[in-house]
């Protein structure tokens, strides 16, 4: 059999599958210490799970209209009015299957063969396998830890040529939790007016913000909103991983009609249940619980940066917001998969390299997880440091 052209600029999420063969080894009676999940340890609040039994009781069982019901809508114009300061119609809202549809629908909308994307890395592992999927061409913008991994207005003006279609944007940013302070986004803003380049404002870890409040992308001017796609969803921040609810929020008609025309083919209505749980949480009324995880969250960081730059050959700086280190391990070993890979084989420390985020030399180490367990796998990995030694 041979399988279609376009399968072969794909490639599998490493993040899943570095969770995959480690969850295996557990499986299989191994001692693993997973951390490279992207999903919160926590259990979805009581109020979602009792809005889901209330529905399913009521006989919320049917197809609902593609872009969601009138009432999942009107919560998620509520929500962004009220954390965001920013004024959409229901018509400009669709739900997905996930934040990663919500994008991966847009750029299939917006991206033509050879359309050029812009992405700052590090970045999430899959804007560029979806752009190359599309057809089209990602241009990296590297940055470093000078700026907190965040792309500066010069380098973005720098990187903009004819064939620009898209720009991502990543607050609070996957994998090393940087968020764009409000003068950042309003320089980034000016260096795009007068061009049709959309933004793509993945905005999904807003709410697990611990030393600055992150603004969104669409609120710092007009010209702004008028050319962002707002892209969020529950999995992180109401603790929804397995829920998959995403949404996108914009005021470009056209890319909104696309949008609903190509979801109407692949998954049409996202499952009706999981919109009826959504709402209380877009309503604010797990706000408590956010509180509760941010609490600890903000615990388990502190003592994991603090281990982690107490060994000698990495370092790591304190992420502002989601739930990851980025650790630099370039004095120790620059390829990072080879580290990570004999991390998991030697230590059974599961961690994500960081090649796969676009910057090797770093892996990704997840502190979703409860603190004794951050604990353990930090002697681990100051163990395994101590006695690295390359092929």
């Amino acid at each position: 059999m041979k399988l279609a052209k376009r399968m072969s600029r794909l490639n599998e999420s490493l993040t899943i599958a570095i969770s995959t063969r480690a969850k295996e080894l557990k499986a299989s009676g191994k001692d693993v210490l997973i951390f490279s999940a992207g999903e919160p340890d926590f259990d979805t609040p009581d109020v979602v799970k009792n809005a889901v039994i209330t529905a399913m009781q009521k006989g919320c069982g049917k197809y609902t209209p593609v872009p969601g019901t009138k009432e999942v809508l009107e919560a998620i114009c509520t929500k962004l009015k009220r954390d965001n300061n920013l004024s959409y119609t229901p018509a400009q809202v669709v739900t997905n299957v996930g934040a990663k549809q919500s994008i991966f629908n847009c750029l299939q909308a917006l991206v033509d063969e050879s359309d050029e994307v812009i992405i700052p890395a590090p970045y999430w592992v899959s804007y560029p396998e979806i752009v190359g999927y599309c057809g089209g061409k990602s241009v990296i913008i590297n940055t470093d830890e000078s700026t907190g991994f965040k792309m500066t207005a010069e380098q973005l003006k720098a990187a903009i040529t004819p064939r620009t279609k898209v720009l991502m944007i990543n607050t609070v940013g996957n994998p090393c939790g940087g968020i764009y302070l409000k003068a950042e986004l309003e320089a980034i803003g000016k260096v795009l007016e007068g061009t049709e380049i959309i933004v793509l404002s993945d905005e999904i870890y807003e709410k697990l913000s611990y030393d600055t409040e992150p603004t969104a992308c669409a609120s710092v001017s007009e010209d702004m909103f008028k050319r962002t796609v707002t892209i969020n969803g529950l999995s992180k921040c109401a603790a929804m991983p397995g829920w998959r609810f995403g949404y996108m929020a914009s005021p470009i008609s056209e890319l909104n009609t696309a949008v609903k025309k190509l979801q109407s083919q692949s998954t049409a209505n996202i499952a009706s249940i999981v919109q009826a749980g959504a709402i209380p949480a877009l309503l604010g009324q797990g706000d408590e619980y956010i509180a509760m995880m941010k609490k600890n969250f903000i615990e388990r960081r502190d003592y994991a940066v603090n281990a982690i730059n107490a060994i000698d050959g990495l370092s790591v700086l304190s992420p502002a917001g989601a739930f990851y280190l980025f650790i630099n391990c370039k004095k120790v070993d620059s390829d990072s998969m080879r580290f990570c890979t004999r991390l998991l084989d030697e230590k059974l420390v599961a961690c994500v390299p960081g090649v796969g985020f676009g910057m090797d030399g770093y892996f990704r180490f997840s502190f979703a997880c409860d603190l004794e367990s951050i604990k353990k796998g930090c002697e681990r990995i100051a163990q395994f440091v101590k006695s690295y030694k390359k092929d």
